[in-house]
């Protein structure tokens, strides 16, 4: 069985390279990846695929850029040509991104099967891009993997037909407890004189966020009124931002360079509670054993919200204000995305 996956930022490397893992011991599969280059980004160098034990990609497209209609027009043309070449038995796509939607329909065009990880996602928020890419992408794939139950309920509730959907576990569970040992605390870490269990990660990083002067400075209000410091890695377009609304950050607000995956994942391990923005730090701050308070105003990750985990707070200074000083007892490990082998499970549906 000939597969080719279809990624265009970092987060779906890491997505996939959970499957890719479980392929390479399959000799009855053959995996092709292509990088739509959607997200170029700097860290992807040679040190970050050895670091991450992720499959460099067979395709490197390098479509990015540009308005939405543009560059998913690009990605589309650009996938249709490599999957004319090379005539897969299954396309797999993951996520959100205009390359998720991309790769679905250039596949369902040459009646290739699409197989959907991480499908059922809802945030009901129809102004996101990623909401219209999940919910088109999901009417389009012929499977459907999906991570929790609540996803499940949402498929069926859009009419999806059963035998399509099937609860796999969320692949960012699986890659939680595989790079969990190989975390590394960053070098600047120990100049700031943080203790270990004692302070906020925050993350900000959404266009929602990041061009709303009122939403940024609510967010900044509400972090420079935490208890505990806060350790804050910033894009460099988030600090511009602060720079052009003319947003001040306090002294209790530790703003540092972007880190790297292995970097973030020991930083969501040794804070105390989590701030962001960030739809994969949700689930991460469970994983590990952390609470996140959402600073949007609504989550595809309703799950957590419900069971008490998570709290949402959007750009409210006084409600961010509020969160953080809630008291926060561990997460139980109660299993709402599995047990940490999807990419076992989707592997063994998309070969039966």
């Amino acid at each position: 069985m000939k597969l080719v996956t279809i990624i265009g930022a970092r987060p779906q490397f890491i997505k996939a390279a959970t499957v890719s893992r479980v392929v390479a011991d399959r000799a009855e599969i053959r995996e092709m990846i292509v990088h739509t280059g959607q997200h170029y980004d700097a860290n992807m160098s040679d040190v970050f695929f050895e670091e991450l034990a992720i499959p460099k990609p067979d395709y490197n497209l390098g479509v990015g850029g540009g308005m939405h209609g543009s560059m998913t027009g690009r990605q589309l043309e650009a996938i249709e040509r490599v999957l004319l070449d090379e005539k897969p038995d299954w396309v797999l796509v993951y996520g959100d991104t205009n390359s998720t939607l991309a790769g679905a329909l250039a596949a369902v065009k040459l009646h290739i099967p699409v197989a959907h990880v991480e499908a059922g996602l809802r945030s009901f928020n129809r102004r996101m891009p990623e909401e219209i890419n999940r919910v088109l992408t999901d009417h389009a794939a012929d499977l459907l993997f999906a991570p929790t139950d609540t996803a499940v309920g949402n498929l069926k509730t859009e009419g999806l037909p059963i035998e399509r959907i099937e609860l796999s576990g969320d692949v960012m569970y699986d890659a939680a407890l595989f790079y969990r040992h190989r975390a590394r605390q960053p070098g600047w870490f120990a100049k700031l004189g943080l203790k270990i269990g004692d302070f906020v990660l925050a993350t900000i990083h959404r266009a929602e966020n990041t061009d709303n002067p009122a939403r940024l400075a609510g967010i900044i209000d509400g972090l420079a009124n935490s208890e505990e410091p806060v350790v804050l890695p910033l894009h460099p377009r988030t600090r511009a931002r602060l720079y052009d609304f003319g947003i001040k950050t306090p002294g209790n607000i530790h703003i540092v360079p972007p880190v790297g995956y292995l970097e973030m994942v020991w930083l969501e391990v040794a804070c105390k509670v989590i701030a962001s923005d960030s739809g994969g730090l949700q689930k991460e701050a469970y994983f590990h054993n952390r609470r996140c308070i959402i600073l949007r105003d609504e989550t595809e990750w309703v799950e957590l919200v419900d069971a008490g985990y998570n709290l949402i707070a959007g750009a409210d200074s006084a409600r961010i204000v509020s969160a953080l000083s809630k008291p926060l007892s561990d997460v139980d490990g109660a299993p709402l995305y599995g047990t940490g082998v999807a990419a076992d499970l989707i592997i063994e549906r998309l070969i039966s």
